[in-house]
């Protein structure tokens, strides 16, 4: 088991990468606490990796509240006495153009694809200092390196994250600690369906897909997952500030 022992924290785990990501590495070994703003979401993804033989608890809370993160953080990482791996994952969808979204909508973006991942990393990289090694992982999305269509609050955002990423990876490698973020591209979740009515509905999305990306169809949670596995686990113990992009190729033409 690659991550045997291993304490990590993943926020938005109730449902679609982040719950397939936490059973990876509950399966891998990790202590997974596993966030979600619903306790029923966060005790279902625990269910499933207790009943798979691993080791997980709940953390239900909502990240835009920083005194509910810091409080189930610090409980956490006090309870198992050290945090190895924060996978910061939650975040939304918003669509929309320049004109269509709203200001509200634009906060409630960054406040959850940005700033909650700020909010996660500042409040284990203490812990993770004084280890001498961590591995911080932040979701963006392949909307964070190319054009989004009137995607402008989500677009922003996930490009925000690619630099956030750099930035953390630069000032804290001195101290044995990694930062990259990971990039999918279309994956078969819920999580697509602003989209997918902002493009007319699921066969719309489908047939852009299988023009657009040049393996032709959208990534099952359980692939990205895989990408998620290698970036928190010591086979990418010498990779840090990179930005790995999982997008079937979209992104190469």
């Amino acid at each position: 088991m690659i991550l045997q022992d291993r304490t990590v924290i993943i926020t938005g785990a109730g449902s679609g990468i982040g719950q397939a990501a936490a059973r990876i590495m509950g399966r891998e070994g990790a202590i997974v606490g596993v966030n979600d703003r619903s306790s029923a979401a966060a005790t279902k993804t625990v269910s499933e990796i207790i009943a798979a033989g691993g080791r997980a608890e709940p953390l239900a809370f909502d990240v835009t509240d920083d005194a509910a993160m810091e409080t189930h953080f610090n409980a956490f990482i006090t309870k198992h006495g050290r945090i190895d791996i924060l996978h910061n994952h939650a975040g939304a969808q918003i669509e929309g153009s320049l004109e269509q979204v709203s200001p509200a909508g634009f906060d409630q973006s960054w406040d959850l694809n940005v700033r909650a991942h700020f909010m996660g990393a500042r409040l284990v990289m203490p812990h993770m200092k004084r280890a001498g090694k961590g591995v911080i992982l932040n979701t963006s999305s392949s909307s964070g390196v190319l054009y989004d269509r009137e995607m402008i609050a989500y677009a922003t955002t996930k490009h925000a994250v690619v630099a956030m990423t750099r930035q953390m990876a630069g000032d804290y490698a001195r101290f044995g600690i990694r930062v990259n973020a990971l990039c999918p591209g279309w994956v078969d979740t819920a999580f697509n369906i602003p989209f997918i009515n902002q493009m007319g509905g699921r066969e719309a999305i489908a047939a852009y897909i299988r023009d657009k990306v040049p393996l032709g169809r959208w990534a099952t949670v359980e692939e990205i997952a895989e990408s998620v596995l290698f970036l928190v686990s010591d086979r990418s113990s010498y990779m840090t500030g990179q930005i790995l992009v999982v997008d079937g190729g979209e992104t190469i033409v």
